[in-house]
């Protein structure tokens, strides 16, 4: 069972639009949501399921908005959940901004795309990119004797339209990580990585999103890689992709398990994907949607030394001025470079008259966030650069007693992988035989990364 109604409420509780799917549950229910809410935000104990009686509210929030589903008991919650936030991106793909004022000048395509998202409480038609061939903000055009509801809709492969043809048949492989960091303040050795040029045919690694957890003593508590893997198509007619990656599994089941590889868990793939496939041999095969889309996304269970350290030195004159000297180091290979740096100090609140002086790049106050940024567009690996800065401290008399927030670090480098993930090979199989390309890069990014400091 899934859900019975699907209600979009204003920041008050107020109903914007509604869709009663099964007729199971009184619409007047809504009423309760948000006395609900309140009461739980009050009690500390705030939820993302809430019941009165034998109905449950099933909600999230987004922008000023509130997306609640009603069920009964036994409904299951994660297709729910996930059927609210796919509502929530087909709406912002159609109106850019999901906010009150899109619904309200909207309603009539909201009510169509309600209609077609679910029906009797089940997720439906979700691709919006489907959705938009017949459901436009034009109004629908209505034909006779032909039906406005496109094959796409009824085909097996929904999420492809037939007829497709491209002068140039090309795939653009794109493999994302992001690096979550949180040290302790001790230092780590360097970090190798691999580079390669600016877009390879099929010949890198790929990049992940990392999570580090580090006690006083600065061993890792927590490190995990999760990367997503994004394709940008072009090709014509019904082409079937299949991909190889130099997985672990794969490799053990094919007797390669000398060659270097990694341990894909938490593996989500496109419903393009054969999951049957996938299951039996570890072959991801799929006919792509057109277009961009993400195939995949993975997490890995490794442990990942810090691609940027950071050391500060804070030294404060009581009634006087606060002077912090930070040094960065980059704990990758040399042949790599990280751009678009920016290192974000946290500074006293009531710090003023700043001064500073760097080795590379600039830095800048932010007083409305307490920090000083420190941008650099350029740094290669192995590289160390300094900053210092100056400030009038005129307040303080004592060492304050809480710690200081950490500092954070963002980064991007590219043609780089920190997991060691690769794109071994892309088949591109079609009926009419044509040659095409598919390329590869690789970006390793930082995501939430953050080191406290002594």
């Amino acid at each position: 069972m899934s859900a019975s109604a699907v209600f979009i409420l204003d920041v008050k509780g107020k109903p914007l639009i509604s869709r009663n799917y099964k007729g199971d549950v009184a619409m007047s229910e809504i009423e309760h949501f948000m006395p609900l809410l309140m009461q739980r935000e009050e009690e500390g104990a705030l939820a993302p399921l809430l019941s009165h009686g034998r109905v449950h509210f099933l909600w999230i929030k987004h922008s000023n908005l509130y997306l609640v589903a009603t069920t009964l008991k036994n409904a299951n919650a994660s297709l729910v959940y996930s059927f609210l936030y796919k509502t929530v991106e087909v709406f912002s793909e159609y109106f850019k901004e999901l906010e009150e004022e899109s619904i309200r000048d909207n309603f009539v395509i909201v009510y169509e795309l309600l209609d077609e998202l679910m029906d009797f409480g089940f997720p439906q038609t979700t691709d919006s990119k489907i959705l938009q061939e017949y459901i436009t903000q034009q109004g629908n055009k209505l034909v006779t004797g032909k039906s406005r509801v496109p094959p796409t809709v009824t085909n097996a492969v929904s999420w492809r339209s037939e007829g497709l043809k491209y002068k140039k048949n090309e795939v653009f492989i794109d493999v994302i990580e992001s690096v979550n960091l949180l040290v302790s303040p001790h230092s780590f050795g360097g970090l190798g990585g691999r580079r390669g040029g600016p877009m390879m045919l099929l010949d890198t690694p790929p990049p992940p999103y990392v999570h580090f957890q580090v006690n006083a003593n600065g061993s890792v508590l927590l490190s995990e890689i999760v990367g997503t893997i994004k394709l940008k198509v072009f090709l014509s007619g019904m082409p079937e992709l299949r991909l190889g990656l130099n997985d672990r599994v794969l490799f053990e089941l094919t007797g390669r398990s000398k060659n270097k590889s990694v341990e894909l868990e938490d593996v989500k793939f496109h419903q393009c994907v054969r999951l049957s496939r996938f299951d039996n041999d570890r072959t991801i095969s799929f006919i792509p949607p057109d277009g961009d889309f993400e195939l995949m996304s993975y997490r890995l269970s490794t442990q990942v030394k810090p691609l940027i350290w950071i050391e500060s030195v804070i030294e404060k004159f009581s009634h006087s001025r606060v002077e912090i000297m930070v040094k960065a180091k980059g704990q990758f290979k040399k042949q790599s470079v990280a751009n678009g740096v920016e290192i974000s100090v946290p500074v006293p609140s009531d710090a003023d008259s700043p001064r500073f002086k760097t080795s590379v790049g600039s830095a800048k106050y932010v007083p409305e966030k307490n920090v000083v940024i420190w941008s650099i567009k350029s740094f290669p690996g192995g590289k160390e650069y300094l900053m210092r800065a100056h400030f009038g401290l005129p307040s303080v008399e004592k060492e304050e007693v809480e710690g200081r927030p950490p500092i954070g670090v963002k980064f991007e480098i590219p043609y780089f992988t920190v997991s060691g993930i690769q794109v071994r090979y892309m088949k591109i199989i079609e009926k009419s035989g044509y040659q095409a390309l598919p390329w590869v890069r690789y970006i390793t990014q930082s995501g939430d990364y953050q080191l406290r400091t002594s």
